[in-house]
């Protein structure tokens, strides 16, 4: 549990205090001593590891880790700001630490550098830890055991890698330096850029115990060095990392107390108290699953509009929306190598032991929070779940009865210095999309190594619907957004990946924290939306469930072509449940949850508090558009909206058109545009079953 908010800390500055450590004047100075040993991971592998299933994802990763530069783009000349933009994009990809460096002359491992290197004066180096361990006999512990290494390698390998290709896409040359793939020596240019110290023959990490893997880029951009770190007497060493404020973890850093960051829980269980929350035997809005009609990919909003369904402007658009600007283009680069990864051979052999649902389903949790996974729960794939029909028209036979269900968070620091409809909504996307397909791809390899049949499925290929399965893994409720499922501790600020499986699991139940009664009360989402898709009204019945259905359309087209920004996520931007989690939100949370009468006031509080305003202290990406194979300002400038409190009034004039499966696209309708009539679909909506008709109409089957 945080006990400070790290609201005004900025983002390149990290979680740990790094700026309270002394470092040598000279960043080209080395420390006396220079060599030393790595900690090692003190657990050897365990009987089924899943070490295996990583190799071909650090394969992708090292596949790319040149490539072509790209003209110059119009970014600031100060060093210092290029370093922290560099930190800060480390950061929000999850490193745990980051440091700037001059290169040494004698780290490169072949003198001269090759002529790809050269001219590559300059490092960015990152720092991933080990996952950590909880106790013995685990959940998952004969698959994680002996992996930590390579996991930190895989995470480091990606962090490299993207930050190059960004980059690059920046108009300078620059190389990843993976654990695997590298022309420096790692530990060297680490020191240099002050992330690790060398003491006693070790090489150790500030702050942090245990084991660690590095990665560096090597660049033509010229950016500010941290330069190394100074000699440290034993009391100044001990002053620094066993400050008060850093147990507590004062200034928005990571608590050095491990139970303030959650460091107790075993790791099946995630980080979040998930545990906590009612656990009920259905899910909290009507679902008449007799009545739920398969609908095939083409029928979704981009598809669509792909098609031609909402015209020539649109069709454009929706080939580079969410993937117009250089952070967006490496992570989508990356989506783009894993999918034809998403399934596979199963082994002939059922391996022993692993037929136990109960405990199939921990190890599986405990596996994809090892991998970095969010939140994560377990399901029965309704059949209503499955796509009636692929991307490509292609009927789909529903094959597996299980769901695992990861959420990835996109990140409260970046969405917090986001209007969420600007440049850095796309990027914040592709990240976790990116980061999912990762997570998993290596646990359907895994399982399959196993013996049993497992698919993952991500933004780019899925055979499943993934707002059901959210919903029926029991780690959200229906919310007024619509087609998104919200999650008590982090809102609706996530992106799924799903792994469908016939390992047997034992599912999770459903859950209830009084969101339908919150949504009711609270119309923020809808009154921010900028283009007033979200409903004001009450829920209706819309393909047989029962949700406040967004007008799918508006949506759609907003974000397709949003001028100012790169695709939107202002609804998740704004909701009150976008918390940061400190102690003191966690009291308004348990009031929320608890307290019905409360619900209204807390609504109203947020606006009154401001959440869900910029906050510039979180401002690190540059407004960029790339277009046309380069980066540039962008043409139409940046949207940078504060909250509207008077816009409640678009709710008298709000008209939200719906289509239900019956005037859909058929599944194998390939390229032939299917014009979406408006005004039917407007007066579909205003004569759409109502919920406690529907309740009455399916007890009365239900008597017969």
């Amino acid at each position: 549990m945080k006990l400070f908010s790290h609201k005004s800390r900025p983002v390149h500055m990290g979680p740990y205090p790094l700026e309270q450590l002394p470092r040598l004047d000279d960043p080209t100075a080395a420390q006396a001593t220079i060599g030393g040993s790595r900690p090692v991971e003190p657990r050897a592998e365990g009987t089924y590891s899943a070490g295996h299933a990583y190799q071909l994802y650090i394969d992708l990763f090292n596949e790319q880790r040149t490539g072509e530069v790209s003209e110059p783009a119009p970014i600031p000349d100060d060093p210092t700001e290029r370093a922290n933009n560099l930190k800060a994009g480390l950061y929000f990809l999850d490193a745990d630490m980051v440091g700037c460096g001059i290169i040494p002359t004698d780290a490169w491992t072949a003198s001269p550098p090759d002529s790809e290197n050269t001219g590559h004066h300059y490092a960015v180096v990152t720092l991933v830890a080990h996952t950590r361990i909880v106790g013995r006999d685990q959940p998952g512990d004969e698959w994680i055991d002996g992996t930590r290494q390579v996991n930190a390698d895989l995470r480091a390998a990606e962090l490299s890698v993207l930050t190059a290709g960004y980059i690059r896409r920046l108009g300078f040359a620059a190389t990843a330096h993976t654990p695997t793939a590298t022309d420096l020596d790692l530990d060297r240019v680490a020191l240099q850029a002050g992330v690790i110290e060398a003491a006693g023959g070790k090489l150790l990490v500030p702050y942090l115990d245990g084991g660690f893997s590095l990665s560096v880029v090597s660049t033509a951009m010229e950016i500010t060095p941290d330069g190394p770190l100074a000699r440290r007497s034993l009391l100044a060493s001990l002053r620094s990392t066993r400050s008060m404020g850093w147990l507590l973890g004062r200034g928005g850093t990571k608590a050095r107390i491990g139970r303030l960051n959650g460091d107790h829980r075993p790791l099946h269980m995630g980080r979040y108290p998930m545990e906590k929350i009612k656990r009920v035997p259905e899910a909290t809005t009507l679902i008449i699953p007799d009545e739920v009609k398969r609908v095939p990919v083409r029928a979704g909003g981009f598809p669509r509009a792909a098609h031609g369904d909402m015209g020539p402007k649109f069709q454009a658009d929706v080939k580079v929306f969410a993937y117009k600007t250089p952070q967006s283009q490496t992570y989508i680069q990356q989506i783009a190598s894993m999918t034809p990864h998403q399934d596979g051979p199963v082994a002939d052999d059922v391996a022993p032991g692993s037929t136990d649902p109960d405990h199939n389903a921990d190890a599986l949790k405990a596996l994809a929070y090892h991998l970095g996974g969010d939140m994560v729960g377990m399901c029965e794939v309704p059949e209503y779940a499955w796509y009636s029909h692929n991307g490509k028209g292609e009927e789909i036979t529903p094959r597996h009865r299980y769901g695992v269900v990861i959420l990835l968070d996109q990140g409260y620091e970046t969405m917090e210095g986001a209007s969420g409809d600007d440049w850095v909504s796309g990027a914040q996307s592709m990240r976790a999309y990116m980061r999912g397909a990762q997570i998993a791809g290596i646990m359907a390899e895994h399982l399959r190594s196993l013996g049993h049949s497992a698919r993952s499925h991500t933004n780019r290929d899925s055979e499943v619907l993934h707002i059901p399965l959210v919903l029926e893994a029991g780690l959200g409720e229906m919310s007024r957004i619509g087609e998104l499922v919200l999650n008590p501790f982090v809102g609706p600020r996530f992106k799924s990946v799903v792994l469908t499986t016939d390992m047997p699991l034992t599912p999770d139940l459903k859950i209830d924290f009084g969101l339908q009664d919150f949504c009711n009360k609270c119309t923020k989402c809808a009154r921010e939306c900028p283009c007033g898709a979200i409903p004001f009204d009450d829920k209706i019945m819309f393909n047989g469930y029962e949700t406040w259905k967004p007008d799918v359309e508006k949506c759609t087209k907003y974000r397709l072509g949003n001028l100012k920004g790169s695709a939107c996520g202002r609804c998740m931007k704004t909701c009150p449940y976008n918390i940061e989690g400190v102690l003191a939100e966690r009291v308004f949370l348990w009031s929320a949850i608890k307290l019905p009468f409360t619900r209204r006031w807390i609504a109203n509080l947020d606006d009154k508090v401001g959440k869900g305003s910029i906050n510039p202290s979180k401002k690190w990406w540059w407004d960029l558009e790339w277009k046309d194979g380069r980066t540039i300002e962008p043409e139409k400038g940046t949207n940078a909206r504060q909250l509207d409190l008077g816009r409640g009034r678009l709710a008298e004039r709000q008209k939200v058109a719906i289509y239900p499966p019956e005037v859909l696209p058929a599944g194998d309708n390939q390229g032939v545009p299917v014009k979406l009539v408006r005004k039917e679909a407007i007066e579909r909506y205003a004569t759409a079953e109502r919920p406690a008709a529907a309740r009455k109409r399916s007890a009365k089957v239900a008597r017969r």
